[in-house]
């Protein structure tokens, strides 16, 4: 079992991430927590990051020099934009008795510019991801992959923090993030063109009734039932989300969603899918992802 042993903890940025997660580990015993933030001491927001600071007991710090520093663990909680400049910024001051950790939203490949900003640093590196919301406190799940990613893991878990380790390759965990995004920020712009279009309609209660009992089944059956069913009934599937867009324009919405979507099951239909297996569903989700990227056009993955 992982004891808790006082280290201190510099958070990059302090905005609504790095403040919950300060706040938490101050009130969880730890003695030294700091913050470096652009914003901190000039801007729009810099009272309110002052006053979370105070409240909270975070030292907040003037320049990465000091925050490196004064700080064995540095976690990165700034917007990804801005998440190799970050490392830039740093990479001067860094050296191998520092665990460094960017858990922005960002692609792999911002991870892996910001590892190569820190490479001659001697810092131990991982990217993270964050898979709750702030809602959850100190115990906002987060993934965290690289080589310091166990490392992080058992240094910050001790005090209330909720990590796991998810291999040793930088990237892993922010892909993970930003695939999943694919889905959970569609699901959002989805259900907000559903309800929208709903609402004018005045079926808004209906619908959405409808809706939860369609996706109250395990979401592991759902998407195979949909991808297997779906290379078979592309074609039908996406006239009918054609006609949604069509009801949506009616009472004024914008259908940006639903014509995606009946692009990308136009996309499928063009792809002969329902040819090739004779017209019956195939047998597993990976039959029908395996027949798919067969017929794609050959892409360079980086």
């Amino acid at each position: 079992m992982m004891t808790a042993q006082q280290i201190s903890i510099g958070f990059i940025g302090y905005g609504e991430i790095g403040s919950t997660l300060g706040a938490g580990l101050r009130d969880r015993g730890v003695e030294q927590v700091l913050s470096y933030d652009t914003g901190a001491f000039d801007g729009p927001y810099a009272s309110l990051i002052q006053s979370r600071a105070k409240a909270a007991g975070v030292t907040l710090v003037r320049s990465p020099a000091e925050l490196a520093e004064r700080a064995q663990v540095i976690i990165g909680v700034t917007p990804g934009s801005a998440s190799v400049a970050s490392a830039q910024a740093f990479a001067p001051h860094l050296s191998a008795r520092h665990l460094f950790i960017d858990i922005a939203s960002a692609t792999p490949k911002v991870k892996q510019a910001m590892a190569a900003a820190l490479a001659g640093s001697g810092a131990i590196l991982a990217d993270g991801s964050i898979v709750g919301t702030p809602k959850d406190g100190l115990a906002l799940p987060i993934l965290a992959s690289g080589p310091a990613a166990e490392a992080v893991r058992d240094a910050l878990v001790p005090w209330g923090m909720k990590i796991d380790a998810v291999g040793e390759k930088l990237g892993t965990a922010s892909a993970i993030k930003i695939l999943r995004s694919v889905l959970i920020k569609g699901i959002e712009a989805l259900t907000g063109e559903m309800l929208l279009g709903a609402r004018r309609y005045g079926l808004e209660d209906v619908v959405l009734a409808s809706a939860a009992k369609t996706l109250s089944r395990p979401f592991e059956d759902f998407a195979a039932g949909l991808l297997t069913t779906g290379v078979i009934h592309a074609r039908r599937r996406s006239e009918e989300a054609g006609m949604a867009a069509e009801a949506l324009a009616d009472v004024g919405i914008e259908p940006i969603m639903s014509r995606s979507t009946a692009a990308r099951l136009q996309w499928v239909e063009a792809l002969g899918l329902k040819e090739h297996f004779g017209g019956k569903v195939p047998a597993t989700l990976e039959e029908a992802l395996v027949a798919i990227e067969a017929r794609m056009e050959p892409a360079e993955v980086a």
